[in-house]
């Protein structure tokens, strides 16, 4: 029996339960507490913060796409994946979906000169890390079996590989 990939609406749902909350406005509330990380701000440090913004963005947006086509399941935890997507950023590493939001949140933390939102983006890799490993990972494992067990041995978590996963 075919499953049913989520419809958009759940997709859009989940991307602004998670993503939208944990980027934009937890570092909005985060900015106002004002702990800068410099005085006086370079211009340098405004692009570096809005290359990782973008980069992570993309990362992020790209990754959700491929949940919507391939995942049937969105990137909620509440809606898992049905199917193993092991294609794009997935060659290289477990959870490039995550790392595009740890882009997004120093590029905010560095364009904003916001020491706050960098606490925050350290704060959500740890907790991320402990909820892959004691979540996560099992519930994969469970569910896809020996082909994650494989892809888990061969694809790191965090850093990707060089060379794409086969």
């Amino acid at each position: 029996m075919k499953t049913k990939s989520p419809s958009l609406l759940l997709h859009i749902r989940d991307w602004l339960a998670l993503p939208f909350v944990v980027t934009v406005i937890i570092p909005y509330l985060l900015y106002r507490i004002g702990i800068h990380i410099v005085h006086a701000q370079p211009l340098w440090m405004r692009i570096v913060g809005a290359v990782l913004y973008l980069l992570g963005l993309s990362m992020q947006l790209y990754t959700t796409i491929l949940f919507f086509k391939y995942a049937q399941g969105t990137l909620a935890p509440w809606q898992p994946t049905q199917k193993l997507v092991i294609r794009g950023p997935y060659l290289y590493c477990r959870n490039p979906m995550i790392t595009g939001v740890l882009f997004m949140l120093f590029g905010e933390g560095v364009f904003f000169n916001a020491l706050a939102i960098l606490i925050w983006g350290c704060i959500f890799f740890v907790m991320n890390t402990f909820f892959f490993i004691f979540k996560e990972e099992p519930d994969m494992l469970a569910r896809f079996g020996e082909s994650y067990a494989l892809y888990k041995k061969h694809v790191p978590r965090w850093l990707p590989r060089l060379t794409p996963y086969k």
